[in-house]
């Protein structure tokens, strides 16, 4: 667990589901002792494992923490909010948050788009006067950190223009003092890899869940609040970049050499790069990409709430987007910036080695890869080569744990010394031993021996017990445990026990009636030597006694005979 890395992994509340690997583009997750970890040097924190994680185990970097001490230590604080705030404070203006956000203690609250539309002017200025045929665009860090990783051949096609956020910031600092601390407000992980990277231009990136707990926290009501002037001014068309074709929007002009294409979504961007589309599609026209991480774009970021991107949030958007103005900025700030590539190290794995990894998963030929999908991976060999490379376990392979499951389950019932059976609500076998089979009969037997099993018979045609089944049935999950149960001829002990609530249910049966018989005899025996035993002691006793009362006698009659003489010679003496 990195807390230091914008996504992590409370490793505690990991279900070991594989969701995250499955939904992850980027594979940028390791697991390990069936806790997932998010990969850094692979991820490019794009959220998407935040978003479809069911037990809310990934989290993003809070940076609260951060952003208390900077407001208790008295700095000069600026807010760079993310257009998308229409979507996750539904209702709210961006005057009435600029208002919260000084109650908490910043000096002042803009937008971001204001950086955007920056942003877009620097591009339309490149795009219209550059030789070059393609061009990919610089505002999502996200998809800007997939190209530089996982298509590289691309990057130099990236628009060499910081992202809006670091041009906000800019225009921020060169307008109120390279002192002052930038704050982002938005719904994305990967501004904060952006103020990792860049601290001393954008000092914190926190999410809008964050604002609203610190908001919270305050006892800042937003419907209670007074609004507050924007600093710098208010943006116009750059509050469309939170959507899809937004930025599209912004550069689309009337020059038809050009053609615009957006894209959204990590899987979208990569099919898109990965064809040669992009190089011969545009027929020799000037291609201009926009690429977002989120499908739909910013107003579905990770914190985004599921209606983030409702209708009536899409109208909002679109309509406070909505200007006549031009793209005839007149930036003062440095707008360059020049992405390179920045390829993970991964070794290739040799076919030897493929190979190798799929038969510890019981793969032993092409037919055994069934491509399922259950670990989170493509196909088999792909999951080969992630165990290869420590990302992946053996035991994230479904059908590799049912076939163990199963051979250990039939190894069990095969060979434990009992009769062991397991039936439906309908007290239908489903599946028993021989042992079964041999207390149930001569017929019952040969048949188990004919076709290998019991299964669909009906469990009351075979036995007398029947009802503890029922019982079992009933009671729901509680056991039920007989010992020493007489029917018929023959003593049980027999523990029913439930597998599925209200479905199924299983059954030990020990057959104990030579063992109690045998037991018995030894009972008996025991029983037999106390008798003897106690009569020899009477005996005994007998014998004592009859002994002790004639020694009593005969030591009576010897006191009395010495008495007499006794007495004799005391006489004489006198």
């Amino acid at each position: 667990m990195n807390h230091n890395f914008p996504v992590f992994t409370i490793d505690n509340e990991c279900q070991d589901c594989y969701k995250c690997v499955r939904h992850c583009h980027c594979k940028a997750i390791r697991i390990v002792n069936a806790r997932a970890a998010v990969i850094p040097e692979l991820c490019v924190c794009c959220g998407t494992c935040v978003k479809v994680c069911p037990a809310h185990a990934k989290k993003i970097r809070s940076d609260l923490s951060r952003l208390r001490f900077l407001l208790e230590n008295g700095e000069t604080l600026y807010a760079s909010i993310a257009p998308s705030f229409v979507g996750y404070f539904k209702g709210v203006s961006i005057n009435r948050l600029a208002g919260a956000l000084k109650k908490l203690g910043f000096a002042g609250a803009s937008e971001t788009a204001l950086g955007a539309e920056l942003v877009s002017a620097e591009t339309g200025k490149i795009v219209q006067e550059s030789d070059r045929k393609l061009f990919i665009s610089s505002a999502c860090p996200a998809s800007v950190d997939y190209i530089r990783k996982y298509a590289p051949e691309y990057t130099d096609s990236i628009v060499p223009v910081v992202s809006p956020v670091m041009a906000h910031a800019k225009l921020l600092k060169q307008t109120y003092g390279d002192k002052i601390k930038v704050v982002f407000f938005g719904p994305c992980a990967a501004k904060k890899n952006e103020a990792d990277r860049s601290p001393d231009v954008l000092s914190l990136a926190v999410t809008f869940e964050s604002l609203r707990n610190l908001l919270e926290e305050k006892g800042i009501d937003l419907n209670a609040v007074e609004d507050a002037p924007l600093a710098l001014k208010a943006a116009e068309e750059g509050r469309a970049y939170s959507l899809e074709g937004g930025m599209n929007d912004t550069l689309r002009g009337n020059d038809p050499n050009i053609r615009y294409v957006a894209v959204s979504g990590l899987a979208n961007i990569g099919r898109l790069l990965s064809s040669t589309a992009p190089l011969k599609a545009h027929g020799g026209k000037k291609l201009f990409i926009e690429c977002l991480a989120c499908h739909g774009g910013c107003v579905n970021g990770p914190v985004m709430p599921e209606d983030g991107s409702d209708l009536e949030t899409l109208m909002n958007t679109m309509d406070i987007a909505a200007s006549t103005s031009s793209l005839g900025r007149d930036p003062k700030v440095e707008m360059k910036e020049v992405p390179d590539k920045d390829v993970p190290k991964v070794k290739e794995p040799t076919e030897a080695e493929i190979v190798a990894a799929l038969e510890t998963v019981g793969k032993h030929s092409p037919a055994d890869e069934l491509n399922c999908g259950g670990c989170g991976y493509n196909s088999c060999r792909e999951f080969a080569a992630a165990m290869i490379d420590g990302k992946a376990e053996a035991s994230m392979c479904l059908s590799y744990l049912r076939t163990i499951s199963q051979k250990t389950s039939n190894a069990l019932i095969k060979y434990i010394p009992a009769s062991v059976v397991i039936v439906d609500n309908n007290l239908q076998i489903i599946e028993c031993n021989r042992h079964f089979a041999r207390m149930c009969g001569e017929d019952a037997l040969a048949a188990y021996d004919s076709c290998g099993n019991l299964t669909g018979a009906d469990l009351r045609s075979l036995i007398e017990f029947s009802d503890l089944f029922e019982s079992a049935f009933a009671g729901g999950s509680g056991d039920l445990e007989r010992f020493n149960q007489i029917y018929g001829d023959r003593i049980f002990n027999i523990s029913v026990f439930s597998i599925t609530a209200g479905r199924t249910v299983g059954a030990v049966i020990q057959d104990v009636t030579q063992s109690e018989l045998h037991r018995e005899k030894v009972a008996e025996k025991a029983r037999e030597v106390i008798r003897k035993n106690v009569t020899t002691v009477q005996k005994i006793a007998q014998y004592l006694g009859e002994h002790m009362a004639e020694t009593e006698i005969i030591l009576r009659e010897v006191a009395g005979s010495y008495s007499e003489i006794k007495d004799k010679k005391d006489g004489d003496g006198k």
